[in-house]
């Protein structure tokens, strides 16, 4: 009997693996694949992603995987830029808006760490065939290469087997599908000589063959080709066509040594289910959305996070299974708000018809004249629309309730760094330090229950508070308190998923605060 059974081994579910065994889980891991799978997929994670990977305690392991991903550059057929952006080194997670790795290296550190952990145990070479919730825990039987069946019982099992999920199937939930589809073929290739490219990540809108070119970590190079019309897949998918393709960029067996390659077919979907009773889904298992925003693999880092903290309260008794049920609605909606938008960059890409496509790059080089693309960019970075959030009189969420938390540099007791560093992850109640909340001996048994880090953020000329009930810390670039005043509050309350639960003016304003959240989360462990 174990915990959690996480069903599937790549990035999602070693993340998820690692955030639950940081908890205290018994985490058993069961993977089809005797080694990881070899084939190409992401290249790419943003700032959240590195925020959540920050939480797993890999310290400086992933250096040698990972790089900046820099600029970002789109060109038409003609070579004329399109749209150009500079990514931020410094975004408001606290990390790099995005970072370019390797992946075969990233799942190499992460099961590592996962290997490292006390209660992590990791089966490869099994494939899950049936699963049975009892209601009180969940039956698995998975089967070896020689067609032997082995029994597992968990509490709570996570399908985070990607997306042919068979978990997915046994749920039998219908799917959204949003209809955009295009084979890609993606070769991964390592240069016999080291070579600077400028623009770092390419994107040609080329009506003729759009194509891409994009870092694939540091050593490592990733092109991308879309099969066009008239052309077959099965000479689109050969040695000799990913060679005759790498020749425009001037990309030869002579200058490189092709590390794989393989033909992906973009697919924009969500399930429409994510739980059923004791049996929930993650990452690509839940959705699948096209490569061009990088938001695939940090949406599923997203989702596990979710899902640990929630599956921690009910495992401790604070909150009810139910609360179980917030993870599809929070994670469904916001995911969807990635797909449409990587659904709306890759239409802009794939345009095959010359005639749009002149009319889309008429459209770009006169808002890049106007320089009003940055302007009127939507964000990736959204915010959580339902859910556990604080509300106000009328049942909808208050404002700032829901977003993404930022993350400075602090100092506190002699030790500077990011703010998750410093003080450390899970829930954190934030206040500024002129204000402390009116919290009764209830409300401080909640609170501790949770394990909240209750911090207050001053800056570097205001005296220190002689009875501050938590860290102290100094907000050295003034990101925590020119948030909170932005949102005209005196503090936040702030998920272990670092979103917003809420925020609030006053100590009487705080002190409710951290009473919806009690409410929401039913204590009735602490309160029989």
């Amino acid at each position: 009997m174990t915990d959690v059974l996480i069903v599937g081994y790549g990035p999602v579910g070693q993340v998820a693996a690692i955030l639950l065994a940081r908890r205290g889980f018994t985490v058993r891991v069961v993977e089809k694949w005797v080694t990881p799978y070899s084939m190409p997929r992401a290249v790419s994670y943003d700032g959240e992603a590195s925020r959540i990977l920050a939480t797993c305690d890999l310290g400086d392991a992933l250096d040698p995987v990972c790089e900046l991903s820099g600029e970002y550059t789109w060109k038409n057929g003609f070579g004329r830029t399109l749209l150009h952006v500079k990514v931020a080194e410094d975004g408001p997670a606290g990390w790099p808006d995005s970072i370019s790795f390797y992946q075969p290296g990233l799942e190499a550190v992460l099961a590592e760490r996962g290997a490292a952990l006390p209660g992590v145990e990791v089966l490869r070479g099994l494939e899950v065939t049936a699963l049975a919730d009892r209601g009180d825990r969940v039956d698995v039987t998975a089967v070896d290469a020689d067609g032997a069946a082995h029994a597992f019982t968990a509490d709570w099992v996570i399908g985070c087997d990607g997306a042919n999920s068979f978990v997915r199937r046994w749920l039998g939930t219908t799917v959204t599908d949003l209809g955009f589809s295009h084979d890609w073929l993606v070769c991964d290739v390592v240069l016999h000589e080291p070579h600077e490219f400028k623009p770092n990540n390419l994107q040609i809108c080329d009506p003729v063959r759009p194509r891409t070119a994009v870092s694939a970590g540091p050593g490592h190079r990733r092109w991308e080709f879309m099969r066009v019309p008239g052309e077959t897949l099965e000479e689109f998918r050969t040695e000799a066509s990913v060679w005759r393709l790498l020749g425009l960029f001037d990309i030869t067996p002579a200058t490189a040594r092709l590390d794989r390659y393989g033909v992906y077919t973009t697919q924009a979907c969500y399930a429409d289910t994510w739980r059923a009773g004791r049996v929930l889904l993650a990452g690509d298992a839940a959705h699948v959305m096209p490569p061009f925003l990088g938001q695939g693999m940090s949406s599923g880092f997203r989702d596990v996070i979710n899902l640990a903290w929630k599956l921690d309260l009910v495992r401790r008794g604070i909150a009810d299974a139910a609360l179980l049920d917030t993870y599809e609605v929070e994670r469904r909606a916001h995911v969807q708000h990635a797909i449409r938008m990587s659904i709306d960059s890759g239409t802009v890409i794939c345009e095959t018809d010359p005639k749009r496509a002149a009319g889309r790059d008429s459209v770009m080089l006169a808002a890049l004249r106007r320089r009003t693309q940055q302007k009127h960019a939507r964000s990736l970075r959204e915010a959580v629309v339902d859910g556990v959030l604080h509300r106000g009189p009328d049942g909808v969420p208050a404002p700032r309730a829901g977003d993404p938390a930022p993350q400075g540099r602090v100092t506190a007791g002699g030790r500077t760094g990011r703010f998750d560093e410093v003080v450390g992850t899970g829930f954190v109640l934030l206040t500024r330090a002129e204000f402390a909340p009116a919290l009764d001996p209830d409300a401080v048994a909640f609170l501790d229950a949770l394990g909240t880090r209750r911090v207050t953020v001053r800056p570097a000329d205001a005296p220190a508070p002689t009875d501050a009930a938590g860290t102290d810390v100094v907000d050295l670039d003034g990101v925590h308190l020119t948030w909170l005043a932005g949102a005209n509050a005196d503090g936040a309350l702030i998920r272990p998923d670092f979103y917003v639960f809420g925020v609030a003016a006053g100590p009487d304003g705080l002190a409710a605060l951290v009473d919806d959240l009690r409410q929401q989360v039913s204590a009735r462990a602490l309160h029989p």
